[in-house]
């Protein structure tokens, strides 16, 4: 019986014939924590007594979720990090860099590797092939320890795409239909394993929105095949020589299979406050919006971005609505500069925020005030997540956050010229 990606990945990488249900010990390739969950994991590694770490170049700390910082505790817990990375060797990306999971993806995934993170949404890496998925502060304190940590081979779940997408709908508006139809449960713990003719079609960083998103399904990782859009990818960062070929054998065994026909999808939109409540953009025509908000680890990328500039190009904000823009990495943001598309987002009105997690979080930069709404292209529409439990957050695709602001309520992105 042959293997499936997370099996075939899980047995190379601890040495032993991995099946799902296993426990398998392996070593990590990459293991990170960001400003919000890195102090946690730091006394955890030094109430364990360890000082030195198992492999410093591999152990990241990213300043992404506060940045600038918006309080003194959270300066302080920067200036924590910043020591730890001085004592250890560790590398550190400072405040403005950019999102983890983006910086992640250009600079360190590759085909085939461990990635672990002190952040559920590690699971984006998985658009390069990568077992990558997120653990407790103490889980990653240890892998800083040790370079290595357990796992429990998950069952995968087949997800075959097929046909072309119809126009102004895209990766997000999949996945949503996909967490709509799993629910919020409805994979906990199993690999996402994506296939199909699709794929071939797909850029990376559609890729890493949909990889980014399983969790939300409750998946351990979403991954997809390596293949020679990866491989492209990998060659635009200068890192061709990661490069191999993953994919599952022919004959692996799912515990489920599904199967998505693009062709037949419309632009999604899940309402407050789960994840899995997802219905067309049509039935929502009429809500209104007091802010959208383009970034994140899921739709802050230069493909998002230049998806939103050509809707709002020569256009004008609605005036009830303030747009809020955060590219997902300093390279996104001069990248989108040189081609116009920041230029464009300013002249219809939206407030540029630096690269990071901005408004995600609910920390600073776009908390919403009661009973205000806000469109975003994020991953999360818990309540209380922008800030504020007495707002409400709307998921969407950046084809239907340019819309929405330009209109300044939910709207079909396929209605506008």
């Amino acid at each position: 019986m042959g293997k499936t990606l997370s099996e075939k990945i899980l047995s190379e990488k601890s040495g032993t014939d991995a099946r799902a249900g296993d426990i398998v010990i392996a070593p990590v390739d990459l293991v990170f924590a960001q400003d919000t969950t890195g102090p946690l994991t730091i006394r955890q590694f030094k109430e364990m007594k360890h000082s030195s770490l198992a492999n410093p170049q591999r152990t990241v700390l990213f300043l992404d979720h506060a940045v600038p910082s918006p309080n003194r505790q959270l300066s302080n817990d920067h200036t924590f990090l910043r020591r730890f990375a001085e004592e250890t060797g560790c590398l550190i990306f400072e405040g403005g860099c950019g999102i983890c999971h983006q910086l992640v993806a250009e600079m360190f995934a590759s085909p085939g590797d461990i990635i672990v993170g002190a952040d559920s949404h590690t699971v984006t890496a998985g658009g390069l092939g990568a077992f990558a998925t997120g653990m407790g502060s103490s889980d990653i304190a240890i892998v800083f320890a040790l370079g290595k940590t357990w796992f429990r081979v998950p069952e995968s779940f087949k997800i075959t795409i097929e046909g072309r997408f119809p126009r102004r709908v895209g990766a997000k508006d999949l996945v949503l239909h996909l967490i709509g139809a799993l629910e919020a449960d409805g994979a906990t713990y199993k690999a996402l394993e994506f296939d199909g003719g699709t794929i071939a079609r797909m850029t990376i960083s559609d890729r890493l929105t949909i990889a980014n998103m399983a969790v939300e399904a409750g998946a351990k990782v979403g991954i997809f095949p390596s293949d020679g859009v990866t491989r492209r990818y990998l060659t635009s960062r200068g890192r061709v020589n990661k490069y191999k070929a993953v994919y599952p054998d022919v004959d692996a065994e799912y515990e489920r299979a599904v199967a998505i026909d693009v062709a037949e999808l419309e632009p999604m939109v899940a309402v407050p406050h789960t994840v899995d409540s997802v219905v067309p953009a049509r039935m929502l025509t009429g809500t209104k919006v007091d802010q959208v908000f383009i970034g994140t680890c899921t739709n802050g990328r230069l493909e998002d971005l230049a998806v939103a500039a050509s809707i709002l190009k020569s256009k004008k904000c609605h005036p009830s609505v303030r747009l809020l823009v955060a590219p997902a990495s300093q390279q996104v943001l001069t990248t989108a500069l040189r081609a116009g598309y920041i230029e464009t987002l300013i002249a219809a009105g939206a407030i540029l925020l630096p690269p990071g997690c901005a408004a995600c979080f609910g920390l600073h930069q776009g908390v919403l005030g009661d009973n205000e709404v806000c469109l975003s292209t994020a991953n999360r529409n818990f309540k209380g997540r922008m800030g504020n439990p007495d707002a409400s957050i709307y998921l969407a695709s950046p084809a239907t956050a340019a819309a929405a602001a330009i209109t300044g309520e939910i709207t079909d992105p396929r209605e506008l010229s």
